[in-house]
């Protein structure tokens, strides 16, 4: 298990990560979704142990992973740009990673082969989504507990990220591997993760399992034969509310059988309950966020 106990992390003098604390469990995929900057990157970078934590613990089975070779050698982390590699061949990532991971010939040339990619050839001369297969290759092969993927699957066209997606479901399921990963594709985290954590300017906005937060929130649509009170959802905890004149659109969070019961008993004209994907709870959430400090200041 990982654990984030407070991590606070700096690049230069801009504070990147605040009091962030975290668990991810064993054999799950884990996604992190967050605006541009919000400290992604770098939480998959402390968790690889590039990067050290300025305050706090980041732990493994409670032992702190930079500077632990054991910790280390459970995670492989696969950049969106793993630039110090594209003068290399595939054949030399996999030496260079046999001294830090037990590598699975036998699957390593089973994906080789499935992926008709040349061992031999300089990285530089692959399209985007051929390095993109390469390095997620040897992460499969090199089969590792914790297999970190920034931007995972930018890319690799459908058919080949549908392939991926079936791969690494059958890691998970034969060797208890966990992925964690970060993407702008909010609809493909959602289709793929069990668990997710979003970050809002460098700490923990929400967390917990998917299908709990997306079922948490609601989509609601109302009309009315008279103009709208705000005042009558005053009891509810509301993300955002949208008022035009007889006509309500919220997203609101909530038991849905209490939020039906109480809407309907506001007898609008019509009540519409439609289901919130993730991409739409990230959006409402972050404006909710964005307004809330607006009124602070």
């Amino acid at each position: 298990m990982i654990e984030f106990q407070h991590v606070y992390k700096f690049l230069g003098k801009k504070q990147v990560l605040q009091d962030v604390n975290l668990t991810i469990p064993d054999g799950s995929v884990f996604g992190l979704i967050g605006e541009n900057g919000a400290g992604k990157s770098t939480l998959l970078r402390l968790l690889s142990g590039i990067y050290q934590c300025d305050g706090g613990k980041l732990l493994l089975d409670g032992e702190r992973i930079y500077d632990n070779r054991s910790c280390k050698q459970q995670i492989l982390f696969i950049s969106d740009d793993p630039f110090q590699f594209f003068h290399s061949t595939l054949a030399d990532m996999k030496r260079f990673y046999q001294d830090w991971y037990d590598i699975d010939e036998a699957l390593y040339y089973r994906y080789l082969k499935l992926f008709q990619l040349d061992e031999h050839k300089p990285l530089h001369n692959f399209s985007k989504g051929m390095k993109r297969q390469a390095f997620i290759l040897l992460g499969l092969a090199a089969a590792p507990r914790y297999l970190l993927l920034d931007e995972a699957f930018d890319g690799l066209d459908p058919i080949m990220r549908r392939h991926f997606k079936q791969i690494i479901a059958d890691q998970i399921a034969d060797k208890k591997m966990s992925v964690i990963i970060s993407s702008h594709d909010l609809k493909e985290l959602q289709d793929f993760c069990d668990s997710f954590a979003m970050l809002e300017n460098g700490t923990i906005h929400t967390s917990g399992l998917m299908n709990e937060a997306l079922s948490d929130i609601h989509h609601i649509q109302m009309a009315f034969l008279n103009e709208v009170n705000p005042e009558w959802f005053q009891e509810l905890d509301i993300i955002t509310m949208q008022i035009n004149s007889r006509v309500v659109k919220l997203y609101v969070k909530g038991d849905e059988a209490r939020i039906r019961t109480y809407f309907e008993s506001l007898k609008p004209l019509v009540l519409e309950l439609l289901p919130v994907q993730l991409e739409e709870m990230f959006i409402q959430e972050v404006i909710h966020n964005k307004e809330a400090v607006h009124h602070e200041l």
